[in-house]
């Protein structure tokens, strides 16, 4: 056994090679190990090391050092796999972080030129202009890279017309196992013959391939499984036979081997047509049996898809507010739907696709299957629904109770979808017999639904049970004639049955195939040839039990498990990892790094808190800096699948950190913010005077770029005592809360608030005593937020029975949120929580009822508003209710933007470090449309942070939606 010292001499000596040798980054440290020991499937294990390439160069010297070095290497792109082809020993290579350009598109030729980590959307968003994207269509396709989708010959819902990832591949170019590079792509019989004669490691390949072939051809031929949709095992079947015909295509033999033949650094795919038009069919079933025999009526029409999702899936969707929208269309309480898609290259296919619509439908009700068909038509009514089916994963994963998880260990199987009724009846008895629960959705035109089944890998006997009902549906697979991997490939999970799949004979060709390619077995080894059991290195068996420790917060209201349990609930999906849509994580849609994604900084903090001493681990220097630029903007509370809230778990962090080393000054006066602002209000105009920023940015870290707040001298406390006493109101008592920057430095939007609220016939009180404690909470300082919270939650219980309305999304909703984790137990909490509304519930409530009146002759009416809510607001309880209000005015054009976080994040971006992200996170999306909108567009923020954003980021001025119904008043 070698040594520790020699182990990690070995190490170093890596780490010193690979920085010498590469442009990129390399990190070797403790939690960039534990980061990358994870995918998202059920297994871990530690690298070495990882590096992150800036270009072909770099992979070919960390191929070389990791050979030189006798190192395993294990290429990695957004690290999404299932069943763990991305975690392995020795040395990761993130192909994600840079090497993401799409190098040349020839629409003409409908090919792309990509590095492999483009990712799919990606690519279809530059693809779409020219009507065109890339065929395979996954679920994950927000995150998913193109090399990974090659690795592991990925597929996805709309696989019955364009195929599998294989099928899209022309050309790559790979770094071979000793360093060597070379090109591969179709070659005739002449050229195999030409660079056979080569002596380097590819004229081995060219040379030695087809002896291979010759000496197994009868297994090969009648081995594979027969059924076409698979992804495991090397593609041996697509090399020329004895006396078959050229080309011999190298590119597509390596796609789906896992990263354990060849490295990829670019490829050239091939581009589809784009549907112009969509149309969906949506069956509701009183059974998952019932929708999966109406299939056949379905395949009979020629459909793009055929999804099914049963009620254990919709009962999660009901649950997040993300996809709130799908339950409002559904017709009573489905137990399965079946979405059925029919697609049209241009609008003149309307009539022919809505006739299939028709025909469905009769046929369906003809013979007795399900009981409702909702026809989606348009990309309003099918947002909501496709939204949920890219989800189903996540959300089926948030059903996870510890380490009790739904587990992807016999969820890759297809078979032909005319025995898909008949084997998932034969799946289910397995299941019962050995009183497991699944989720069952996935694609019944092919023959693949996803059935995962819920283990604790932690309890040795649920592990022999896992073991026991994977050989079974091994073999029920072989009775169908189908395939054990079917789109996520072998991995750790489904490599060591492939023997008996595929027979002595073929899987002997098939490691020969490795030991070509890979004569040390350096590349990703243990994954398709070779395999260790199924049960090793299972992610959850090894993590120890988590050490006692005592948090400020209270984790078991925010779902149990303590603090270890909030961050381990994460199960690296990698939905965090998207950056075209929604907010979650902003500084991962800036850096690329997986540090800074919502995933990596759960795993860090498991790593922490699973040490012998987690207190001193949450001070660990490391730690804070993978947390550091987490901008806390709760997007990962509601987009995030499973629910972790980033945003509590590094308020705890910090308070732990400010214990050890000390709260710095900066801290104590942004958490002070309520004070300093009421003391700038009390001064002002002096206090808005110059101020010497390079003193500023030195004393306490302020960016000397960004512009300070603007105190009022005449603030909304003031404002509002100086004023005719508010009147009883036909409608009760509400309370305002006058939180910290509407009162001192936004005092407008207050005054809007009271004025819209007693024209609406409320009584308004304005609560003005304290902070909610939002400021505090944000920069650890729990203790004054939990003196704060209780403070304010005594008063407002004691204030009435009437509703909270407030102005700043973040300030109202911490009396729903955070005073949970400050205060538990505490009944004020219950009753003030119970008692938040949002202000524009209210006056829509108004307008619709008649008490509120609109002008359509002045103010914005008839004018384009553009939209931006709170992040804090997106999380919990979504925009619906201020874009409903907005839309009331009358002939107004009310666009919601996706433009995620601001990047504003309170003081976050006053931060002299942090200065530059917030300005790039502005720059990802909300600058760029915001500059795009001509100047009489009105620009609309809920937050004082989005308002300052914009302002500084455009020189566009936006308002408070308040402000504009004011203005619109009759």
């Amino acid at each position: 056994m070698t040594a520790p010292s020699e182990v990690r001499t070995a190490a170093r000596d890596l780490e010193a090679a690979l920085r010498r040798d590469l442009e990129g980054e390399v990190a070797f440290d403790d939690y960039t190990r534990h980061l990358f020991s994870r995918d998202a499937s059920m297994y871990a294990i530690e690298p070495q090391g990882v590096v992150f390439p800036r270009h072909a160069d770099d992979v070919r010297a960390a191929v070389a050092a990791a050979a030189a070095h006798g190192v395993p290497l294990v290429p990695r792109g957004a690290g999404t796999s299932l069943a763990g082809q991305t975690v392995g020993p020795g040395l990761v290579l993130d192909l994600s972080r840079h090497m993401h350009r799409i190098v040349e598109l020839d629409a003409d030729a409908r090919t792309a030129l990509v590095e492999p980590g483009v990712v799919q959307d990606q690519l279809n968003r530059a693809a779409a202009p020219h009507g065109l994207m890339f065929g395979p269509d996954t679920s994950t396709s927000n995150r998913a890279t193109i090399g990974g989708m090659a690795g592991n010959n990925s597929a996805g819902s709309g696989s019955i017309r364009y195929g599998m990832t294989i099928d899209h591949i022309r050309e790559l170019d790979v770094v071979l196992s000793d360093g060597t590079t070379a090109r591969l792509a179709p070659v005739d019989e002449a050229e195999r013959a030409r660079r056979a004669g080569l002596d380097t490691l590819e004229g081995r390949l060219y040379r030695e391939l087809p002896r291979i072939v010759d000496a197994h051809a009868a297994s090969i031929a009648s081995d594979f499984p027969a059924y076409w949709r698979r992804s495991g095992g090397y593609r041996l079947d697509r090399l020329p036979g004895p006396g078959g015909e050229p080309p011999f295509d190298l590119a597509k033999f390596v796609v789906g081997s896992e990263g354990t033949l060849v490295v990829a650094t670019r490829a050239l795919v091939d581009l589809v047509p784009k549907p112009a038009r969509t149309v969906i069919a949506v069956g509701h079933f009183t059974s998952v049996a019932g929708a999966i025999e109406a299939t056949e009526d379905a395949l009979g029409l020629d459909p793009a898809a055929v999804e099914m999702m049963d009620r254990t899936i919709l009962d999660l969707s009901r649950q997040k507010i993300e996809y709130a929208a799908l339950g409002s269309i559904l017709e009573g309480d489905p137990e399965a739907l079946l979405f059925v898609s029919f697609t049209g290259d241009s609008a003149d296919d309307d009539g022919e696709l809505n006739g299939r619509l028709q025909e469905l439908t009769a046929l369906w009700k003809r013979h007795g299957h399900g009981y409702h068909t909702l026809q989606a038509v348009t990309p309003a009514q099918q947002s909501g629904l496709l939204k949920v089916r890219k989800s189903s994963l996540g959300l089926l994963m948030a059903a996870s109770e510890g380490t009790r998880r739904p587990l992807a260990f016999i969820e890759d199987t297809a078979v032909d979808p005319k025995h898909l009724a008949a084997y998932t009846r034969r799946f289910k008895q397995v299941l019962d017999r050995h009183g497991l629960n699944a989720g069952f959705y996935g694609h019944c035109s092919v023959g693949c639904l996803h059935i995962r089944p819920f283990v604790d890998v932690a309890d040795p006997a649920q592990v022999r049970t896992m073991r026991a009902v994977a050989e079974e549906i091994k073999e029920l697979v072989r009775e169908y004639g189908g395939v054990n991997s079917s789109e996520h490939g072998d991995g750790l999970a489904r490599s060591e049955f492939n023997r008996e799949l595929y027979g002595d004979d073929l899987y002997e060709a098939m490691r020969e195939v490795k030991g070509l390619f890979d004569p040390e077995n350096r590349l990703n080894p243990g994954k398709i040839v070779d395999a260790p059991a199924m049960t090793e290195h299972l992610r959850d068996a090894a993590l120890p039990p988590a050490p006692p420790l005592r948090t400020h917060l209270d984790f078991e209201v925010l779902g149990g498990g303590g603090m270890r349990g909030a961050a381990d609930r994460c199960m690296n999906i990698g939905l965090c990892r998207k950056s075209d849509t929604g907010a979650m994580c902003p500084s991962y849609m800036v850096t690329k790094h997986e540090h800074d994604s919502t995933r990596g900084r759960a795993n860090a903090l498991v790593k922490a808190l699973s040490e012998p001493d987690p207190k001193a681990a949450l001070g660990d220097e490391g730690l804070h800096e993978v947390l550091d630029l987490c901008l806390m903007c709760k997007a990962c509370k509601s987009e995030c699948p499973l629910g972790v809230d980033m945003a509590t778990l590094k308020a705890e962090t910090l308070a732990h950190h400010h214990e050890q080393h000390g709260t710095p000054l900066r801290s104590r006066v942004f958490g002070a913010i309520r004070r300093l602002n009421r003391l700038g209000s009390a001064t002002a105009p002096l206090s808005n005077l110059p101020l010497p920023r390079r003193l500023l940015e030195r004393g306490l870290g302020i960016a000397r770029a960004r512009p300070l707040p603007v105190f009022a001298r005449r603030n909304l406390v003031t404002w509002f005592r100086r004023r005719p006493a508010s009147v009883a109101g036909s409608q009760g008592t509400v309370t305002l809360l006058a939180d910290s920057f509407t009162t001192y430095t936004d005092p407008d939007v207050g005054r809007a608030a009271v004025e819209l609220l007693e024209r609406a016939g409320w009584h308004v009180q304005l609560e003005s005593g304290g902070c909610c404690g939002r400021a505090a909470f944000s920069k650890g300082l729990l203790d004054q937020a939990k003196a704060q919270a209780g403070d304010l939650v005594h008063r407002l219980a004691d204030a009435g029975e009437g509703p909270i309305v407030g102005c700043e999304p973040s300030c109202l909703l911490t009396l729903r949120d955070e005073h949970r984790a400050l205060l538990p137990g505490d009944p004020a909490v219950a009753d003030v929580s119970g008692r938040v509304k949002q202000l524009e519930e209210l006056l829509t409530e108004a307008i619709d009822d008649g008490r509120l009146q609109l002008r359509d002759d002045a103010g914005p009416a008839g004018r384009r508003i553009l939209f931006h809510g709170h992040c804090h607001q997106k999380a919990e309880v979504g925009t619906a209710a201020t874009v409903a209000l907005l839309q009331r005015i009358p002939g107004a054009e009310v666009v919601e933007l996706d433009a995620g976080c601001c990047g504003m994040a309170g003081s976050f971006g006053f931060e002299a470090e942090h200065y530059d992200t917030s300005m790039a996170v502005g720059e990802d999306r909300l600058f760029p449309a915001v500059r795009a909108e001509p100047d009489d567009t009105v620009l609309a923020a809920t937050g004082v942070s989005c308002r300052q954003q914009i302002h500084h980021g455009t020189e566009r001025t936006a308002v408070h939606p308040l402000q504009l119904i004011r203005e619109a008043l009759r």
